[in-house]
């Protein structure tokens, strides 16, 4: 029963840690345009295809490490051209609605090229990296890798977004849109950029995450969801909130899995954003924000 315990936890954390990357992407566009991308799951996915493609069965550690930073490359120029088409008719405004129908759209489209070209069925990749034992429990290796993954990207966000002028000017937009335009900065650029960085961080997170979902052409919408989830339950624009809330959500979710059946995931994900909207809106690290209306 401890060992069932523990591989639920260890799993759990590990399914968090997917979660928690995609909150993080979705954290950085939303702080510099207040726009929530909902088609960060299928660039998830398109993530984990350049995988599938990328890296046949008996491919070295070596070339598969090379290639996460190819795949998140890739993934940035895709998600930087759909940014720029969502932020054309939104001009200087956010208060806009069609960033949500933009978003949805580029969604249900690459959900539609991933069903023409690899039909209904789901692929899967291969991972090099062996199981490795973690606090005596056989785990494999993806697992150990989307961990490490999440770690790395938020230690890089929080650097960027603190030590740098570029970061700071991106963050700056997070406070006060219109006062960092008269500030003079270039709104619009850093706004790309957002998206850019959110396209590497989705990208690798996918590829790395590949040999642990089945990669089809509705899979996006179950990972976006719980992306969304972990980022409100830690605090929307919060990347400590992202990694707390990813965890949360990733070891109920096991859990859920674990006791009554993997088709209650994704009802007990989102009782459990019920339940925090209801103890606190605003998420574990969030803050409350004045509306203007």
């Amino acid at each position: 029963m401890v060992d069932e315990f523990a591989i639920v936890v260890i799993r759990g954390i590990g399914l968090g840690a997917i979660f928690a990357l995609i909150a993080m992407s979705m954290n950085i566009v939303y702080g510099a345009t207040h726009i929530l991308n909902f088609a960060q799951g299928n660039m998830f996915v398109l993530g984990g295809f350049v995988a599938v493609a990328a890296t046949p069965a008996g491919q070295s550690m070596v070339l598969w490490l090379a290639l996460i930073p190819a795949a998140a490359l890739v993934l940035a120029l895709v998600v930087a051209v759909q940014g720029w088409i969502t932020l054309v008719p939104l001009r200087h405004s956010v208060e806009q609605n069609s960033w949500l129908i933009t978003t949805m759209a580029v969604s249900i489209m690459i959900s539609a090229t991933l069903l023409l070209v690899q039909g209904p069925w789901a692929a899967t990749a291969r991972s090099p990296m062996p199981p490795l034992v973690l606090f005596g429990v056989r785990t494999p290796g993806p697992y150990i890798a989307v961990m490490a993954l999440a770690v790395f990207w938020f230690i890089a966000l929080r650097l960027f977004l603190t030590r740098t002028l570029v970061g700071l000017a991106v963050s700056a937009l997070s406070q006060d849109l219109e006062a960092a335009r008269a500030a003079g900065l270039k709104v619009r650029q850093l706004q790309l950029l957002a998206f850019g960085i959110s396209g590497l961080v989705v990208g690798s997170a996918g590829f790395v995450a590949a040999p642990l979902m089945s990669i089809s052409a509705d899979t996006g919408i179950r990972y976006v969801l719980n992306g969304f989830v972990a980022s409100v339950i830690g605090g929307m624009g919060s990347n400590l909130g992202a990694m707390v809330g990813g965890a949360l959500v990733g070891v109920v979710s096991m859990l859920a899995i674990y006791l009554v059946g993997g088709e209650y995931q994704g009802l007990v994900s989102l009782l459990l954003l019920v339940g925090m909207l209801l103890i606190r809106p605003e998420g574990l690290f969030g803050r409350a924000s004045a509306r203007r209306v």
